[in-house]
């Protein structure tokens, strides 16, 4: 009859699923903490030990190791087995390997390895220090899974092999991830810890400063590791080793040399022409793997006169250039899951040593013992050895003979069979000197093993002995330097803030020219091709930065869009430049319309803007310290007007706007309160009949007017000739408009010392200074300044400040009549 148990079922599956939940973090996921491995990588050398498969013997098949391991240890499936085999000689995986293999066991491209029967392995020299006087007892041994044979529970393992080879694994509930250590490092923390257990683990990571990687690389920033070491959780930040080269004849590059751990190669490159692809990226020109059997080499070319540290640093962020390593160093201890820091961890291995060292002296002192209590036999017998054979060949029988022995000479049953077990040539002089010699080597054996297993500072230098043999034999250099913590590449580091020339055309093309190649010319003159534009374009923006400028770019819509004056394409005076929708999102049916450079954001500072209707309005430059990628709104505009003209004033100021027709008129800022950046406006000019604003100037006390037109005429005026009015006024007359001048294309604040920089139509530039130019009255024509060739006109015309000549090296003459500076 069946017993039938009522159980609750809430009850059992929470007994059954602890029970598998343990069975998996003791059994499978977790290493323990005293030889580093899981039970899957201890069978695998367990196995191939016990099959002689080692170092120094010849290869085995793979499938044959595994398939011992399978039957013998590990039920678990051939490809677990297999995939622990091959990890273990992976040099990009283990640090120190422990396999060594033969054939194709993947790469770091993520190709997978040949099938098991194909490739061969054997175990490392190194792994043999794991397995090292396992056969003296020094370790339990368990059944395997049925029963019918005997494994290790624990390797004896010579070095710290959880920290130097490190160790990654998902159980039920909790993951461990423990990077691989330099063994030098970590070997001489051991011996520093036994030597001073009080150590803290701050003095402790001056001898091991963080993890060292098999691919090498950098670690950035310390607070990761320390994190790690002191609480056994942390974060590290990795990154490759990527340098910039500047050949002579070609373009310049990047070479990366060395990958962060656990970087899929093959898929890094992929990304990097995704990049590319999908425009995020637009100053790469070549992508190349040119890694061999020497090491890793990932080239990336760059497009002339961009920076590679600049595309370098752009890389870092979306790419496996940099990664990180979440460490959790948990680890099995006496049978459960503990998380440990840095120091635990030491002394884990210390205790397991001290364990593994005083069993193997225990079990060499029985061994000694035994051999010496024979060899004591031997010394007597051969000192009696006529009364030994007359005794012997008294007897009858072997165990009489035994019995007449013990009786008459003392000895013991084991001294009398050894004694009748004797060959005959161990009665010869010099067989007697090896037993006396060994016998005195085999006590003075006995009195080292009685010294180790009595005294602990006797264990520990013993321990530290081994230690130090395996750190000199296998022990390298540090491949993972360390850097300071990863943050974004400040360009202007790498760029010089040197002047230059920001140029865009009606077409939409921008480029950055530096500033010198343009030559200051007398006034009159025929200028320089500036770039080189189709016949249905013209130069719309011409001004004068530096590398470093911030630079607002507003469109006719009333929107604004960010970018740094060194994130625009270089090009010579007569290069084209690059499309500028391929560096701003504009809005569909947005046009730009004006620029505005910032060298820094003062908090008193205010933005001022004019439409083509003669509107103004007046915001905070604050509310555009932050502008997104993709832009935001400035002003609000009614239908049918447009953006013409933005400027930068700190304080009060009067504003001057200036229309296409000559008129003009000059009110005080006080008048135009500050708004929000969704604000319109209010009045600040009453236009006539076809007219508009060209032009907006913010005045300066005791400078001049500059007024230019489309003629290639210009008039400089006294501020002071323009008296100040009322804002939403008709204004006075600015110039007087004839069909010589034509229309007025621009106006500009300057002082003596100035220089000017006028575009035309058709992409011709001339640079002169402003003190070439007399001052006339207000209403007049002007004078003129180039000398256009026929249909040509001015497009528009930038001032290049005292400073902005500074900044290029040159030195402004402040005369009325100024010579060829260039």
């Amino acid at each position: 009859m069946e017993t039938i148990i009522p159980v609750v079922i809430e009850d059992q599956m929470k007994d059954a699923y602890v029970d598998y939940a343990m069975s998996v973090i003791i059994g499978r996921a977790l290493p323990d903490v005293r030889d580093g491995l899981k039970p899957v990588h201890r069978r695998v050398l367990y196995t191939m030990y016990e099959a002689k498969n080692l170092h120094n013997q010849p290869y085995k098949k793979s499938a044959r190791i595994v398939g011992d391991v399978m039957g013998k240890y590990h039920p678990h499936g051939d490809a677990a087995i297999y995939d622990t085999l091959v990890r273990m000689a992976q040099p990009f995986s283990m640090r120190y390997l422990l396999v060594d293999g033969q054939g194709n066991f993947g790469s770091i491209d993520g190709d997978s390895p040949a099938a098991m029967r194909y490739t061969e392995v054997r175990m490392a020299k190194l792994a043999e220090e794991l397995l090292r006087d396992i056969d003296k007892e020094t370790v339990d041994l368990v059944p395997n899974y049925d029963g019918s044979l005997m494994e290790p529970a624990v390797l004896p393992a010579g070095f710290p092999n959880l920290l130097i080879n490190g160790s990654s694994g998902i159980a039920v509930g909790m993951a461990t991830n423990i990077p691989p250590h330099n063994m030098r490092e970590v070997i001489d923390a051991v011996i520093a810890l036994i030597e001073n257990p009080d150590l803290t683990i701050p003095e402790l990571m001056e001898i091991v400063p963080g993890p060292d990687f098999p691919t090498g690389g950098y670690i950035a920033g310390r607070k990761g590791t320390m994190d790690a070491y002191m609480t056994g959780r942390g974060i590290i930040k990795l990154k490759a080793e990527a340098n910039c080269e500047y050949p002579k004849k070609g373009r310049a590059r990047i070479v990366v040399t060395e990958l962060p751990y656990q970087v899929n190669k093959a898929k890094l490159l992929e990304k990097i022409a995704d990049l590319v692809k999908q425009g995020q990226i637009t100053g790469i020109h070549d992508l190349r793997d040119e890694s061999d059997k020497s090491g890793i080499r990932v080239v990336i070319e760059v497009k002339k006169d961009v920076e590679p540290k600049l595309i370098l640093n752009q890389l870092m962020g979306p790419t496996q250039l940099t990664t990180s390593f979440g460490v959790i160093m948990l680890a099995i201890v006496k049978g459960q899951p503990r998380v440990l820091n840095l120091k635990q961890m030491l002394q884990e291995f210390i205790k397991h040593r001290m364990d593994v060292v005083t069993r193997r002296s225990a079990y060499e002192l029985e061994k000694a013992l035994a051999r010496e209590h024979l060899l004591e036999g031997f010394k007597i017998a051969l000192d009696k050895i006529d009364l030994i054979i007359q005794t012997i060949r008294e007897s009858k029988t072997p165990p009489e003979a035994r019995e007449k022995l013990m009786l008459r000479f003392g000895f013991t049953q084991v001294q009398a069979q050894a004694i009748l077990d004797m060959k005959l040539q161990r009665l010869t002089g010099m067989e007697r000197d090896k037993i006396l010699e060994e016998l005195a080597a085999i006590l003075q054996k006995i009195a080292e093993l009685r010294e180790i297993l009595g005294s602990r500072r006797r264990l520990m230098e013993v321990i530290t002995e081994e230690l130090r043999r395996i750190r000199e034999e296998y022990g390298d250099d540090r491949r993972t330097r360390f850097a300071e913590d990863l943050t974004e590449l400040d360009p202007r580091d790498v760029i010089p803030d040197d002047p230059v020339v920001i140029t865009i055309t009606s077409a939409g093309y921008i480029k950055r020219t530096p500033l010198a190649e343009y030559r200051s010319q007398k006034r009159g003159g025929r200028g320089k091709i500036g770039m080189s534009t189709r016949s249905e374009d013209e130069v719309s923006h011409l001004f004068v930065a530096t590398n470093h400028t911030s630079i607002m770019f507003f469109t006719d819509r009333g929107r604004v869009y960010p970018l740094k004056a060194y994130e625009i394409p270089q090009a010579g005076r007569q290069g084209k430049g690059r499309s500028i929708v391929n560096l701003l999102t504009f809005k569909a049916g947005e046009h730009l319309r004006t620029v505005l450079k910032i060298r820094e954001f003062d908090p008193e500072a205010s933005l001022v803007f004019a439409t083509r209707r003669g509107i103004v309005k007046r915001s905070s430059l604050d509310e555009f310290k932050n502008i997104r990628s993709n832009g935001m709104w400035a002003i609000k505009l009614t239908e049918g007007d447009d953006l013409v003209s933005v400027k930068l004033a700190v304080g009060t100021p009067d504003i001057l706007l200036v229309t296409r027709e000559g008129q003009s008129i000059r009110f005080s800022m006080e008048e135009v309160r500050r708004m929000g950046r969704m604000a319109a406006g209010v009045r600040g000019i009453k236009l006539q009949k076809k007219d508009q604003v060209v032009g907006m100037e913010v005045l300066e006390e005791g400078n001049a007017i500059l007024t230019v037109t489309e003629k290639g005429m210009g008039k400089k005026t006294k501020e002071t000739a323009y008296r100040r009015q009322h804002r939403a006024g008709v204004g006075l007359k600015a110039l007087k408009v004839t069909y010589r001048t034509g229309k007025v294309v621009g106006v500009l604040n300057v002082v003596p010392g100035d220089e000017l920089l006028l575009s035309t139509d058709s992409g011709t530039i001339i640079r002169l200074p402003v003190g070439d130019i007399r001052e006339i009255g207000r209403v007049t024509q002007g004078v003129r300044l180039i000398n256009l060739r026929k249909g040509e006109k001015v497009s528009s015309v930038e001032r290049m400040s005292v400073e902005d000549l500074k900044e290029a090296g040159s030195e402004p003459d402040l005369s009325e009549d100024t010579p060829d500076l260039f």
